[in-house]
């Protein structure tokens, strides 16, 4: 099972890519199910496309082909579909180019407004906490004062 995030990658990894697979007027039959796996053992990305005569939806289609191949659906948009399977062979590819595992970009450098916010959000608090401690100052002041008044008082 895909997550959004996950899910909303492969989608713009699709954009790209060209339409792979065609489903015709049979619909989901056994030839198109051989071919989808051999595409996503090779690719682990594809996109498909129904025909107006295949009498079925591409959501239809992209559901019928994850259940068969152990996929997951990635989006459904008009005629066309695309869906996603991990991949040994892409994955052993991407070990033997470096591309396996990607340093994360330090949070500084990936979102320049999110570090704005956090300074912001750091000098509000650093002024709230001033802010705070000179009114408790002044509160101690004052029962202090009030003490020292009550005791003349309670003397004269």
């Amino acid at each position: 099972m895909l997550t959004s995030k996950e899910r909303a990658e492969l989608r713009a990894q699709a954009n790209n890519l060209d339409t792979t697979l065609i489903v015709g007027k049979d619909g989901v039959s056994e030839a198109v199910i051989a071919e989808a796996e051999n595409l996503l053992t090779a690719r682990e990305l594809i996109k498909g496309k129904v025909l107006e005569t295949a009498l079925m939806s591409a959501r239809e289609v992209s559901d019928e082909l994850c259940e068969a191949t152990g996929a997951d659906g990635v989006s459904c948009v008009g005629n066309k579909f695309v869906i996603y399977r991990f991949s040994e062979k892409c994955q052993a590819e991407r070990n033997a180019t470096g591309r396996a595992h990607r340093k994360p970009t330090p949070k500084s450098k990936a979102d320049p407004v999110g570090k704005g916010m956090r300074a912001r959000k750091a000098a509000a608090k650093k002024v709230r906490e001033q802010r705070n401690e000179y009114f408790r100052q002044q509160a101690i002041e004052k029962a202090i004062e009030k003490n020292r008044e009550k005791q003349l008082r309670g003397e004269e």
